[in-house]
């Protein structure tokens, strides 16, 4: 299976490495943390964090998750499947963290 990425503060992750386990804050509010496709990426970026600083993207194996992994239609792209993680993210599933910005033309990772 293809590798999925997610999108987070530095912040948070510096939080997450702490706490053994990262909850975005969409897991509290949804059920779940929003993750992406290669090719969703830099159009997430776009979209969700136009001009915030200090972001981090985090590359995931979804083979090493242990919470519940679901391909759903975004809200905004209900024409588009979209990776959720239905639970917390072990840090052992994160492949790569890679500094980001919403204004890359690259994914980083």
């Amino acid at each position: 299976m293809s590798r999925i990425y997610h999108i987070t503060s530095s912040e948070a992750w510096a939080a997450a490495q702490r706490a053994g386990e990262y909850r975005a804050e969409s897991l509290a509010r949804e059920g779940f943390i929003h993750c992406s496709t290669r090719e969703q990426v830099l159009r997430t970026a776009r979209r969700f964090f136009a001009g915030q600083v200090s972001l981090i993207l985090l590359e995931i194996d979804p083979a090493r998750l242990r919470a519940p992994l679901r391909w759903e239609a975004g809200a905004d792209a209900p024409e588009m499947k979209f990776p959720h993680i239905y639970g917390a993210l072990n840090l052992d599933a994160v492949v790569k963290a890679c500094p980001f910005s919403s204004e890359e033309e690259a994914i980083p990772c």
